[in-house]
């Protein structure tokens, strides 16, 4: 397991090399010594946890903290004040901006030690279940929550410069026949390999591939142009046919297939969401209905869109 990084911010250099002393041993340190260096900081290195000073020329550590809470990227990050001793107002007010936790100088290693661990451990269980909320626990993918929330947030973004989204929506051929044959565990396994080459097959880090629900899946890709999405959806198809997992009771295939569809427009402001997965949902069926093991696209603008389809052989 890497370790946590600590962010020590305090304009006193003494104090920055007590903690740092304390703690190097057992976490990556970077530090700060000023308001803005630390918050500058915080969004490059984005640290396990901060130990802000409260007192410090231009802006404060109370300022630091506001900042840091008012930021969504950033708000999560457990913040531990340092005052002084008796600083009780300054204690309460730190603890009403958002800090967890404050720690008196002069430092007592064994007090500092024993906080930041607590604290370190509780911002690694909280992100492990924030990322199960988010993660289909069979094929580690995103799961459908997840997927609609990245998608209102892409399209929302990708509409201040009116630039290309697209949805992928592939569902595996003739699935209940599959688990009718092979069994339900047969059947997770199939998913989770199906999964395993959506992954393989959607390289770019921007991309989100996810986990429908069922036997159906999902991409968003920002940025993709009708040919990149294209591009992507034949790639994923041709990833799931090279696992060749038996389907004796397929009609199209040996082996499992997919049908895909695929939606992609230029974002605007006021076109909703689930607009892409409305169509590309619609282009699933009428791949479905072309006899499956193919793709079909639809390039849209909100209100019309035009169609075409790939057979299973081109």
């Amino acid at each position: 397991m890497s370790k946590a990084t600590i962010l020590i911010v305090d304009d006193e250099i003494s104090n920055i090399e007590i903690m740092n002393a304390v703690l190097e041993d057992d976490y990556e340190i970077c530090f700060a010594t000023s308001g803005q260096q630390a918050l500058d900081i915080a969004r490059t290195v984005q640290p396990d946890l901060i130990l802000l000073d409260v007192l410090m020329p231009g802006i404060d550590g109370f300022e630091v903290c506001r900042q840091i809470k008012a930021d969504s990227m950033l708000a999560d990050m457990p913040i531990i004040f340092t005052t002084g001793l008796g600083d009780t107002e300054d204690e309460m007010r730190g603890l009403s901006l958002g800090a967890i936790d404050y720690v008196t100088k002069p430092i007592q290693p064994a007090i500092l030690r024993a906080r930041v661990g607590n604290h370190v451990e509780l911002k690694r269980l909280r992100d492990q279940l924030a990322a199960m909320a988010v993660t289909d626990a069979l094929t580690g993918l995103s799961n459908r929550r997840h997927m609609e929330r990245s998608l209102q947030t892409e399209s929302a973004r990708l509409a201040r410069t009116g630039e290309w989204l697209s949805v992928i929506m592939l569902d595996i051929d003739f699935f209940k026949q599959f688990n009718d044959t092979y069994g339900h565990p047969a059947g997770d396994r199939c998913i989770a390999m199906v999964g395993a080459a959506l992954t393989r097959a959607v390289k770019r880090a921007t991309d989100l591939p996810a986990r429908y629900g069922g036997e159906e899946f999902a991409c968003i890709l920002p940025g993709a142009d009708p040919q990149g999405a294209e591009m992507v959806a034949q790639e994923i198809r041709l990833q799931i046919q090279s696992l060749n997992i038996p389907h004796a009771q397929s009609q199209v295939s040996p082996f499992i297939t997919v049908s895909i569809g695929v939606a992609s427009a230029r974002c605007h402001a006021d076109m909703a969401a689930d607009l892409w997965m409305a169509e590309a949902d619609r282009q699933l069926y009428a791949s479905k209905q072309r006899g499956r093991d193919c793709i079909t696209t639809t390039q849209f603008d909100g209100q019309t869109c035009e169609g075409y389809s790939l057979a299973a052989n081109e």
